[in-house]
């Protein structure tokens, strides 16, 4: 027999976006107690934010995780089953384990689908050979090992031509690994370089020229449209192929980190709530889909044209929220998302430089000073102030 569950509303991940989501509406709407229902196959919850600090050696990766459900907030369902299929015609979801979740209303919130096989030999070789990577659990403290043994020769930073979470993330490591080079005596017989599918640094005007001119400064070399798409661990050779042309180039590294390409969760991708892309296809003021006047979302699986950050999440979650209880309520969505996002980019064990910006990568700053300059407050801050507004915060509903 098949196990069928009915909920008021069901929230598909229990990662940042949808744990917020979750107690920001029981805080909201306390009678939506007990039917609320969180689909996600994860029994733990990481700050991901800090994986740049595990890689970099500067933060243990213990410290930045609790049981999923810790997080949970008390009135909500967790369900540790990983969905399948949407059938937003009939308002149910069905689980890899055949259960059948009905709901009034669906928030979307399932992450980022990383893609290691899309890198000829990458999964064979991460975490040994030199090769590492941020990006996931069961690699990042491979980053700190890989940074600790080069010794010379060439250490590469990759990030591709696709959608990623955190996009500053694949430099700020390469700048912790600068400094960490520098401390051992190793970074004058050590070249680096950023290889991206990208056109450019970053992409905020605002702030592309001071961190244009830090890596000059650091003499990291840069190459643009240049995609990873194969690794050779054993002989540490890294193939790179242009974005347009398809040429290919290979490097000789000792140590190289990548950041892998990145696509919508299949289970989304080929479902009806998906746009062409593949990302659940939201309006990008209101964050309700397009299609499914019953269905929100938020966070890295959406179609939303921002930087994918936790930053990005403790904005578009209220809105989601509020809009949702408003058509609940047969009253007008009138809360309004502007894109905002922000990335604090480390620059080195104790300086950060906070961008912050809106829709169109327009800066909009929320200190009164100038936040281009790489500041050890913005470092305090990142380090010692957001994980406790995260934890105690954020997944609490109350900001």
């Amino acid at each position: 027999m098949t196990n069928q569950i009915e909920k008021k509303i069901a929230i598909v991940g229990a990662g940042t976006a949808g744990v917020t989501m979750a107690a920001q509406l029981l805080r909201k709407a306390p009678y939506l107690k007990d039917d609320i229902i969180i689909i996600d196959p994860s029994d733990k919850h990481y700050y991901q934010p800090f994986f740049t600090l595990v890689g970099g050696g500067d933060s243990k990766l213990e410290d930045n995780v609790r049981p999923q459900e810790e997080v949970i907030p008390e009135g909500a369902q967790l369900l540790l089953e990983a969905v399948t299929t949407f059938n937003p015609n009939s308002n149910e979801i069905v689980t890899d384990q055949g259960t059948v979740v009905k709901y009034e209303y669906l928030m979307v919130a399932a992450g980022i689908q990383l893609d290691w096989d899309k890198v000829k030999g990458l999964k064979d070789t991460l975490g040994k050979n030199g090769v590492c990577s941020n990006y996931h659990q069961d690699y990042v403290e491979s980053t700190w090992e890989s940074i600790k043994n080069v010794k010379d020769g060439l250490a590469i930073f990759t990030q591709p031509s696709t959608p990623v979470k955190c996009a500053g993330a694949p430099q700020k490591i390469m700048y912790l690994a600068d400094e960490a080079f520098r401390r051992r005596g190793v970074r004058h017989r050590t070249n680096m370089e950023f290889i991206s599918g990208m056109d450019d640094l970053f992409p905020v005007k605002r702030y592309y020229p001071v961190l244009k001119n830090l890596v000059k400064q650091k003499e990291i070399k840069e190459t643009y449209f240049m995609d990873l798409v194969e690794i050779d661990g054993p002989n540490k050779k890294a193939t790179f192929e242009h974005v347009e042309t398809k040429e290919r180039i290979t490097r000789d590294f000792s140590m190289i980190h990548v950041t892998p390409p990145m696509s919508a969760p299949d289970f989304i991708a080929k479902s009806p709530i998906a746009n062409e892309a593949g990302w659940v296809d939201l309006d990008m003021y209101t964050l309700r889909h397009t299609k499914y006047d019953n269905i929100f979302g938020a966070g890295d699986c959406t179609s939303l044209p921002t930087s994918r950050t936790g930053a990005a999440i403790r904005k578009q979650a209220p809105v989601a929220v509020d809009n949702l209880l408003a058509i609940m309520n047969d009253k007008e969505m009138t809360a309004k998302y502007d894109g905002y996002s922000s990335c604090p980019v480390v620059t080195g064990y104790d300086t950060v430089m906070l961008a912050e910006f809106v829709y169109g990568y327009e800066a909009k700053e929320s200190f009164p000073i100038d936040q281009r300059k790489q500041r050890h407050s913005m470092h305090f801050m990142k380090k010692n102030i957001l994980p406790m507004m995260y934890w105690n915060g954020m997944l609490k509903g109350t900001m």
